[in-house]
């Protein structure tokens, strides 16, 4: 898609500028003698080369750049005023002739070394020195450590002592039904003065044979 150009004071002036450098070049160039069209191309001969010069002055690439480039400026420069009354046109004088005959060969050389000059190298760019580091330090303990003491063994619990009715395998008993089979064990004591028989206490209870059998052997009954 071609950028649409839009109107631009500084546009605006360099195209009077140049149509004014261009009209008075020429007038200059057919008052030294110049006619027809070589007085048309003295105009685009000073242009051209005040336009190369500036392009190396931009690029920066040679230093002859100024030189051509006050030349062109001053060829310019020279015919505007010259045309401004400055001269009479209808008696150039001799030395003015012998420059306007003179300016394609001058204009080519410097046009030829402005374009075909070598490039100057791009200086080098200059090493970024390391940061010194900081040395190290080595780090040793004059001290001996203590040793770390061990920790304590965690003491043991004693062992529960398994109950009676745990250790034998019988059934528990209840603390009230073993009270209660006391009572009918002392009871029996008193009436008869002898101690009764697991056989009487299981028969008292009216228990199963095991619980009897258990409770007796907590009363020691035989």
């Amino acid at each position: 898609m071609s950028r649409s150009i839009r109107p631009d004071a500084v546009l605006v002036q360099a195209v009077i500028a140049g149509a004014l450098s261009f009209a008075h070049l020429h007038d200059l160039a057919a008052a030294a003698g110049q006619s027809g069209w070589k007085a048309w191309a003295y105009p685009i001969s000073v242009d051209l080369l005040l336009v190369a010069a500036w392009r190396r002055l931009r690029a920066g690439r040679s230093r002859s750049s100024w030189t051509w480039f006050a030349i062109a400026l001053c060829a310019s420069l020279g015919a505007n005023v010259a045309t401004a009354g400055m001269l009479d046109l209808h008696h150039v004088p001799g030395w003015l002739r012998i420059l306007v005959a003179g300016w394609p060969a001058l204009a080519f050389l410097g046009g030829t070394l402005l374009v075909h000059s070598p490039t100057e190298p791009a200086p080098a760019p200059t090493p970024v020195e390391d940061e010194p580091t900081a040395p190290e330090v080595e780090m040793h303990r004059t001290d001996t450590p203590k040793p770390t003491p061990a920790p304590a063994p965690a003491p043991e619990l004693p062992a529960a002592s398994p109950t009676p009715a745990a250790a034998t395998g019988a059934p528990a008993i209840p603390p009230a039904l073993l009270d209660h089979a006391r009572t009918i064990a002392d009871d029996h004591r008193a009436s008869t003065g002898e101690p009764i028989t697991a056989d009487a206490l299981t028969a008292r209870l009216g228990l199963p044979a095991a619980t009897c059998h258990a409770i007796a052997a907590q009363l020691q009954l035989t």
